[in-house]
């Protein structure tokens, strides 16, 4: 049985750490358009303000390289690791890195531990661990944005509705994951509750993407 605290389990997990925490709505904001996506819109260091601040590019490249960071952060441990990949140990260890890379993101070492929600890096690392359920949780997801032009509250739904479709609809096996999945929607109402408060007072901002035009600063 492998032991969390062996020396590769270990560099995996750091390396998780500082892979979810690179911030890359922040770095893309300074480095190319001057300007720190946290001092306008919602404040948040993520794609969905990105696309509302900055625009289409700069939005759908934040949220390949979060999607990435997540994916790649729980991919690394097929090196890493050297029990099966069919293992309860395997799995574990798939669990444990990924949350690493979320708190990476929520919490970047880079940027003074002031980061974004992390909904795209958990997209990343549900596609890394479980594809069939991450699916069901795009569909939802796009399906109440397109409806409601409320990109927090199809993330809210889209949070809930893991569970149910990792536990009801495909009913995996693995304890571990069943847990993950139930741990992630929580973090998920967690960090959006701003969103939350600001979607039952009214007050929430819609995004439409067709509209949104580049910025030229």
């Amino acid at each position: 049985m492998q032991n969390i605290f062996e020396l590769n389990n270990l560099f995996a997990i750091l390396l998780s750490y500082f892979i979810g925490s690179i911030p890359s709505a922040i770095w893309i904001g300074k480095w190319f358009f001057g300007i720190d996506v946290r001092d306008y819109g919602s404040n948040n260091a993520g794609a969905t303000n990105t696309f509302r601040v900055i625009g289409k590019t700069a939005g759908f490249t934040v949220l390949f390289i979060d999607i990435l960071k997540g994916w790649v952060s729980v991919k690394i441990l097929t090196s890493f690791l050297l029990c099966s990949p069919d293992s309860v140990e395997f799995i574990n260890m798939q669990i444990i890195v990924g949350i690493t890379a979320v708190l990476g993101h929520v919490f970047p070492i880079y940027e003074k531990f002031q980061g974004g929600k992390g909904v795209a890096t958990l997209m990343g690392i549900i596609l890394a661990i479980n594809f069939s359920a991450a699916i069901g949780c795009v569909v939802i997801f796009l399906l109440i944005f397109i409806f409601t032009n409320y990109v927090s509250l199809g993330a809210i739904i889209a949070a809930i509705s893991f569970p149910i479709i990792t536990i009801l609809i495909i009913r995996v096996e693995s304890i571990s994951l069943m847990y993950f999945s139930i741990f992630i929607s929580i973090l998920v109402l967690f960090t959006h509750k701003p969103n939350i408060y600001r979607l039952l007072s009214k007050n929430e901002n819609k995004m439409n993407i067709k509209l949104k035009k580049d910025s030229t600063n």
